[in-house]
């Protein structure tokens, strides 16, 4: 069988990490060819003792490199702006690039939710580690009653914040807010993302508040259910995801301020559902620790593995 070759821009933990997976866990996939702009990067050095190419110079590097028309799949793991600037260069010539920025340049794709709709897509967007850890939950829900409004807090080590989560804060909230109406269903959404110092570092831990019309206890375990089946989805490739609390639907009383997060159109939700996430990563290349890094990757090989097995079904 062929694989498919791929190449990674960005030596960083997310980057090293993806590398890693690639070699220990793909069936479909090659790594290529790491790309840096650092001469003195350890994921570049790393990569060069693993056997594979690699160039300090960025993408212009990558396009000079003697096997880079075999080169089919590009993951970009540097950041928004330079993101911008890669797939400028890079989608003209027919590359197929899976963002781990929040650039938001192509569609959002969360595998367990809309994978199988974008799997053409030249430019995949992978959201952000909140993203991929909530959208699916709050897909779940939307699934058997309307999200009026979400909110989703992911708090994440500081440790496993590196220059590239530290310099996309504003473009995290941004496109984990906006992927949270147009891929998980909500009418409204909002992200944040707290930082933790604690030491020692802490699991990620992610939590998803929705408001929703559910007066009826059937409709409430119809919701309980959608949401276990689809944290048993997203385990599926990211096997540290899971509950960490039992699901809670509580009602909303009449006087609870909740009119200004809703939109106009909205009526007075009924319930708030509240569910308590915790990622543990694979510690492929990164601390268990670091679920917020593990899941990105873990998602954009997902992406990718789709993309190689779908060509590989039509030779």
């Amino acid at each position: 069988m062929t694989r498919t070759k791929v190449a990674i821009i960005g030596p960083g933990n997310i980057g090293t990490d993806l590398m890693i997976k690639v070699m220990r866990t793909s069936q479909h996939l090659e790594m290529a060819a790491m790309v840096g702009i650092d001469p003195e990067s350890d994921g570049l050095a790393r990569a060069e003792r693993f056997g594979f190419q690699s160039t300090h110079e960025g993408v212009e590097g990558l396009m000079a490199l003697p096997d880079f028309d075999e080169i089919e799949i590009v993951f970009d793991a540097t950041s928004a702006k330079a993101h911008e600037y890669n797939a400028s260069k890079l989608q003209p010539l027919g590359k197929r690039l899976i963002d781990l920025t929040p650039a938001a340049i192509g569609p959002y794709v969360v595998p367990a939710v809309n994978l199988e709709e974008h799997l053409d897509a030249p430019n995949a967007n992978m959201v952000t580690c909140g993203g991929q850890a909530t959208i699916p939950i709050v897909a779940a829900i939307s699934r058997v009653v309307p999200v009026n409004y979400a909110e989703i807090v992911a708090s994440i080590a500081s440790k496993s914040a590196g220059p590239g989560t530290r310099a996309n804060i504003d473009e995290f909230t941004e496109t984990t807010s906006a992927a949270i109406v147009e891929v998980g269903g909500a009418e409204r959404g909002k992200a944040i993302i707290i930082l933790n110092p604690a030491e020692p570092p802490l699991i990620m831990r992610d939590t998803v508040f929705a408001l929703v019309t559910a007066p009826d206890p059937a409709i409430q375990e119809e919701i309980r259910q959608s949401v276990d089946k689809m944290v048993a989805d997203v385990a599926a490739y990211v096997p540290g995801y899971r509950l960490k609390q039992k699901i809670q639907i509580t009602e909303i009383s009449a006087d609870q301020p909740v009119g200004t997060l809703l939109a106009e159109s909205s009526q007075q939700p009924t319930h708030q559902v509240s569910v308590f996430l915790e990622i543990e990563g694979a510690a492929h290349y990164l601390p268990a620790y670091a679920g917020n890094l593990d899941i990105m990757t873990s998602a954009a090989l997902q992406v990718a593995e789709r993309i190689a097995a779908a060509k590989e079904a039509t030779q």
